[in-house]
């Protein structure tokens, strides 16, 4: 037998190895659907707070138009600086699945300090709402940019590839597809319940729609211990 026919037997075993190899069906990774959840939860948090916060800003804060825009633009500015700050701690010192963690349980704190902030106590003390309001959006934009660059990552890793492509692929869809349905229930469903739910003597309820958004937040890290 020559060796160009050695070589080509070579070659068809390793193609036949690998065509073997991709036909074993893996089981499908058991982190994805709490990942997605998790994805859904933060998502739902986030528009539904944004949606009704320049409205809290000016009817409850009482900040001028201008002064809502420039809270509301630098916002949104910490949240994309904070991935940054996420990536870094991710690759150097925690991890992806602990950066999540950690920085999820600081969202929460911020969803839950923005609630209190909306409660009528404390809006009656001017300097107290202000300052829980800023505070309260600071830490949300540092949990909500800090693990942005670390969900869709830490979800591809689950996968065996290449045995796994069409899996991945499968997982992709379902991610953004859940990012989608968050923030489209929730810039729904928030300013439906700030208009017409009543809460703590007040006409429009901004606490309930906080609250809201908070509970889904906690649902992230609840879904995320027990992955």
């Amino acid at each position: 037998m020559s060796e160009n026919d050695n070589k080509n037997e070579t070659q068809l075993e390793e193609k036949r190895k690998d065509v073997e190899q991709s036909q074993v069906k893996l089981k499908y990774p058991r982190a994805i659907p709490f990942i997605i959840s998790n994805e859904f939860c933060e998502r739902f948090n986030f528009y539904g707070m944004k949606a009704i916060l320049v409205l809290f800003l000016t009817r409850k804060l009482m900040y001028d138009d201008d002064i809502s825009t420039i809270i509301y633009h630098t916002f949104n500015c910490l949240v994309y600086f904070f991935c940054i700050f996420g990536a870094i701690i991710a690759d150097s010192w925690w991890g992806k699945f602990n950066t999540i963690l950690y920085l999820s349980i600081v969202y929460v704190i911020g969803s839950g300090t923005m609630a209190l902030a909306a409660v009528e106590p404390w809006i009656a003390i001017d300097p107290g709402a202000r300052a829980l309001t800023i505070t309260g959006l600071f830490l949300i934009a540092l949990g909500s940019g800090g693990i942005k660059p670390c969900v869709a990552a830490f979800g591809g890793e689950q996968f065996k590839m290449p045995e796994q492509a069409k899996q991945l692929a499968t997982f992709f869809s379902l991610f953004y597809f859940s990012i989608n349905a968050g923030s489209l229930i929730s810039t729904s469903v928030t300013p439906i319940l700030r208009e017409d739910i009543p809460c703590f003597g007040m006409d429009d309820c901004f606490p309930t729609c906080f609250w809201c958004t908070c509970y889904f937040d906690g649902c992230c890290n609840f879904i995320l211990l027990i992955r």
